[in-house]
């Protein structure tokens, strides 16, 4: 008869968790996840909390701004010439948008006002500045794959930048 060993998180264990998040008493999300402990997967407030658990384990999980998506910055709003947006750009208020400077790096901001020459287009993280409450249950814990810890991240079976068709820009590996 075969011995089933409990593993607790710990780095380079892969965890799969439910969980569901609130902001002030209100349900923002609520899901389930598969990552790697240990490799920044997750907020650095919430990895540290989760260290320990075993399956079948629920945790109220308090994750101040700081140590989630960070304070808002007034300097990551920006009003940007609304001729460095192709013609065919889509802009709305209040919706993500990815976009892409002159060097080609792409980032994510919301257009939070617009007249006839200009955007304001605000960076931050939109958690940025919120205390997030998290109810987790552990689901199931393994050791990480060499593969898995090598990359930082759990890969599915073929995992590779090839195969994730956009040079892993996604971060799937």
């Amino acid at each position: 008869m075969e011995t089933k060993v409990i593993i607790n998180i710990e780095n380079d264990t892969v965890v799969q968790m439910a969980y569901n998040l609130t902001v002030k008493g209100e349900e923002v999300e609520s899901d389930t996840l598969e990552y790697l402990h240990g490799h920044q997967n997750l907020i650095s407030g919430l990895e540290n909390a989760l260290t320990g658990m075993k399956i079948g384990d629920v945790k109220q999980v308090h994750v101040a701004a700081a140590d989630a998506y960070g304070e808002f910055d007034d300097d990551m709003v920006t009003v940007l010439n609304r001729e460095s947006f192709p013609a065919d750009f889509e802009i709305k208020l209040g919706q993500t948008m990815r976009m892409r400077d002159n060097e080609g790096h792409i980032f994510s901001g919301i257009a939070t006002a617009m007249d006839e020459q200009t955007v304001e287009v605000d960076m931050n993280h939109p958690m940025a500045g919120k205390d997030l409450d998290f109810k987790v249950t552990i689901l199931d814990i393994r050791p990480g794959t060499e593969e898995e810890i090598d990359a930082g991240t759990i890969c599915g079976d073929g995992c590779s930048c090839d195969s994730c068709g956009d040079g892993c820009s996604s971060g799937c590996c």
